[in-house]
């Protein structure tokens, strides 16, 4: 589900398609209490059950940790792209790592695609899987040269790439690099088949259980939750952010990104075709077979996490733009999502930090986890069974050294703490009365920062406003009626209950 209730003049229901569209599943119970198994999961979206898909398979006792409901976190509000074409990277990646670790991401996620392809023939799921051309495409002149040469470095690493002059989506383009045979799918009813597969044998899943604390003793692991301790041989954070993150510093390298999307009716055929611009604020377009016909998923406007932005405009700019390129019969769904950027660019794949054997991590797609969440499943899949992967080293957590990366190290963080921590973009302005139904705001309220929130009914929330994550000011975000922390996107709702890490405590009430 979303979060948040008023409309305010914003288009369409707020609710992810997939997650509206998905028939209500009996819920996996909470952990009973304490337990002991060979793998424990933390994370029920698309990296953590491809994992404990594929342990159970090679014969692991695997425990999956959901904190609220599989596949209803990021998963859940993805645009459900799956392809090995994420806008401009090849160029990028070969310019910065070089024509190997290039070619190892390209490798991993045109695996992913086929990955994903065999667990839906294999195990007949229904979930609209789907074989797609994707394009990138330039809105100008100036970027086509960018397009073009992203085609050429991408067909150097073999993979499916061509330039086209045009493309069959009447948005403005200059040509566009296309990857033949990619594919789409419906990510929700995709995953609760495959978490349908996990329990017995030793195996189990339980949802509504939030991981608090991660221990590695050096040979046996122990993850506290909510409901118990799970004791095992390997933990893996497929948190989508890892709430352990000191270790490796994961704070300090990785920045959130939200983005927005809209489901739309048009009175024409969708192309056949997977679309996203080159450059600036993204614009993204696919289809979706639905009741009442094809709905069409426009998405972009990202941002920041927790910028101090009426994100309500987002919304309102996305659907300006849809009804630019297509006459737009209604618009039937809105719903955002969160992703982490890694300083580098490339995901974090592999051991969460030297010293740290037994603890795997996988975080900052990019907005592309669909194919890297799924490369990420079978890389840290084969590192517990002792298996060498041909594309863990360009995702290595380790291969980050701050020594080596000393300026564009200090550099984001330098920015990081002037602009957010101590709460620069949140400064306390104006007074209690001054709040209007569906508005927050930080206020000082009797010598201390206060996040309020009026409701439609003109109820006050009120909470202490500093994340409980690493101290950070948390703004507020009108479109999904949440505190967002700018840091490190960590999310509360208007109560202050943690809805996203890494954070895993509450904001405390005004005044607690």
């Amino acid at each position: 589900m979303e979060y948040g209730s008023g409309a305010y003049g914003l288009p369409g229901r707020h609710g992810s398609f997939w997650m509206e569209t998905t028939a209500a599943e009996a819920p996996y119970p909470p952990l009973p209490g304490n337990l002991e198994t060979d793998v424990a999961v933390v994370g029920g979206g698309i990296v953590g059950i491809t994992t404990a898909v594929l342990l159970k398979r090679a014969g692991y006792a695997v425990t999956l940790l959901e904190g609220n409901r599989i596949a209803g976190g990021v998963t859940g509000h993805t645009t459900a792209k799956v392809t090995s074409l994420h806008r401009l990277i090849y160029k990028e990646l070969i310019d910065r790592f070089g024509s190997r670790p290039a070619q190892q991401y390209a490798e991993a996620n045109q695996a992913a695609i086929e990955t994903v392809a065999s667990f839906v023939r294999e195990y007949g799921i229904a979930c609209d899987f789907v074989r797609r051309p994707a394009y990138t495409y330039a809105e100008t002149e100036e970027e086509r040269d960018r397009v073009a040469a992203e085609a050429d470095a991408a067909r150097s690493l073999g993979l499916p790439a061509a330039f086209v002059n045009e493309i069959p989506l009447p948005a403005r383009s200059y040509g566009a690099v296309v990857f033949e045979n990619q594919a789409q799918f419906h990510p929700v009813k995709y995953l609760l088949h495959l978490a349908s597969l996990i329990p017995g044998d030793g195996s189990a899943v339980y949802e509504k259980t939030r991981a608090l604390e991660v221990q590695d003793g050096k040979g046996r692991c122990t993850v506290r939750t909510t409901s118990g301790v799970v004791t095992a041989d390997a933990v893996v954070l497929a948190t989508h952010y890892p709430f352990y993150d000191s270790p490796g510093f994961y704070f300090a390298r990785m920045e959130p990104s939200r983005s927005y999307a809209l489901g739309v009716r048009i009175d024409e055929p969708f192309p056949a075709g997977m679309f996203i611009n080159a450059d600036g604020p993204a614009h993204s377009w696919r289809s979706q077979p639905a009741d009442g016909g094809e709905l069409v998923i426009v998405g972009g406007m990202g941002h920041r996490t927790g910028e101090d932005i009426d994100t309500r405009r987002c919304y309102r700019d996305l659907e300006a733009y849809a009804r630019s390129v297509y006459p737009v019969r209604s618009v039937d769904y809105r719903w955002s999502a969160q992703d982490y950027i890694t300083l580098d660019g490339a995901p974090y794949i592999g051991r969460l930090a030297d010293g740290h054997e037994n603890v795997y991590v996988a975080t900052g797609f990019r907005k592309w986890g669909m194919t890297n969440g799924t490369a990420a499943g079978t890389i840290i899949a084969d590192m517990i069974r002792g298996r060498e992967n041909p594309y863990a080293e360009v995702y290595a957590p380790n291969r980050f050294k701050p020594a080596a990366s000393v300026r564009r190290f200090l550099a984001h963080n330098i920015g990081v703490a002037e602009k957010y921590i101590g709460g620069a973009i949140s400064r306390p302005a104006g007074d209690l009365a001054d709040v209007a139904p569906g508005e927050g705001r930080i206020l000082m309220i009797e010598g201390e920062k206060a996040g309020v929130f009026r409701d439609e009914k003109g109820l006050v929330h009120a909470v202490n406003p500093t994340c409980m994550h690493l101290g950070c000011i948390v703004a507020w975000n009108s479109a999904e009626e949440t505190w967002d922390c700018p840091c490190h996107g960590s999310r509360y709702d208007a109560d202050g209950k943690v809805i996203h890490g890494p954070a895993v405590r509450d904001l405390a009430p005004r005044g607690g």
